[in-house]
């Protein structure tokens, strides 16, 4: 039995998959969104279905194997999307759907190194063919680096203080030894999340440069859009979410100068309608069936 991934229901709706149209998941995970979004375009709606990790591009191919050649797997980052559009001969997309972030089997795979809950290899690598690993970052990297990074991708207060302990207790291999030696400097703090994962998201974001391939992706996809088709993004913490609202509103407004200036010498265009204001979140059904959905958020906009 295939896990329902989040906010199905949600997405398809705010797709509204049609026959003869085209989409991209750039984040196909273990393929369930887009099993959704091939049924509701059969028979002839096509996806192209990209993503870093083998392993769940191996997932999606089994779940999508009846939808034949109407589904187009690729293994690679969200941002070459206009290339591989092109090589399909697509001149522009229906509709593009990001779920940011980790995946729950990339979490359930204690050997990826992205959870604490068993001992395994500090890694974190959505492409596993990547050189760059979460260990490397946390025994070569220089103290005030380190602080910065679980900073600014983990809006972590106690960052300095974490980054002191690492560095002062390397070497450090696995997961375990990680989130033993965070726990030990904050204890809990009363808190229902564990005192380490912030530092794991950190280090998780850092190693997979998610922010800035967030920040280059957008534009991307609304440039291969079609005039009406629909751009929906799942986020599950405020740092991608921030982007993405701050990129539907820029590309929702006419004009974008300061509001001292008496008239207009930007000559922006908008090129977005927004479809909701305020991000839709999973109902209290799905929070309690899947507890991880509960910081899922879902912005969508329609191209001009």
């Amino acid at each position: 039995m295939f896990h329902e991934p989040v906010l199905y229901r949600e997405i398809i709706h705010a797709l509204q998959p049609t026959s003869n149209g085209l989409y991209v998941d750039g984040t196909i995970g273990a393929g369930g969104h887009a099993y959704g979004i091939l049924e509701a375009s059969a028979p002839n709606g096509c996806l192209l279905g990209l993503d870093l990790d083998p392993a769940a591009l191996d997932l999606a191919r089994d779940r999508l194997e009846n939808f034949g050649d109407r589904a187009v797997l690729v293994q690679d980052s969200y941002i070459t999307m206009e290339q591989h559009i092109n090589n399909l001969g697509w001149d522009a997309v229906d509709g593009i759907l990001l779920d940011l972030g980790l995946s729950s089997m990339q979490l359930d795979t204690p050997a990826r190194g992205f959870s604490f809950r068993e001992d395994a290899p500090l890694d974190m690598r959505f492409d596993p063919s990547a050189s760059l690993t979460a260990a490397d970052l946390v025994n070569e990297l220089p103290e005030n680096e380190l602080a910065n990074i679980i900073y600014n991708y983990g809006e972590e207060k106690y960052s300095r203080k974490i980054a002191r302990a690492i560095v002062a207790a390397r070497p450090i291999h696995t997961t375990q030894e990680l989130a033993s030696l965070v726990s030990k400097m904050l204890g809990r703090f009363g808190s229902r999340i564990h005192p380490a994962t912030r530092t794991f998201q950190a280090l998780r974001i850092a190693v997979n440069q998610e922010l800035a391939a967030i920040e280059t992706v957008l534009p991307i996809a609304l440039g291969v859009l079609k005039p009406g088709g629909r751009l929906a993004v799942i986020s599950f913490h405020s740092l991608e979410d921030r982007i993405v609202k701050q990129f539907f509103r820029y590309e929702s407004r006419n004009c974008i100068c300061p509001p001292e200036l008496p008239i207009c010498v930007c000559d922006h265009q908008a090129q977005l309608r927004e479809i909701v204001r305020r991000p839709i979140r999973p109902e209290e059904s799905e929070i309690k069936r899947n507890p991880r959905a509960r910081s899922a958020c879902l912005r969508v906009a329609e191209k001009l």
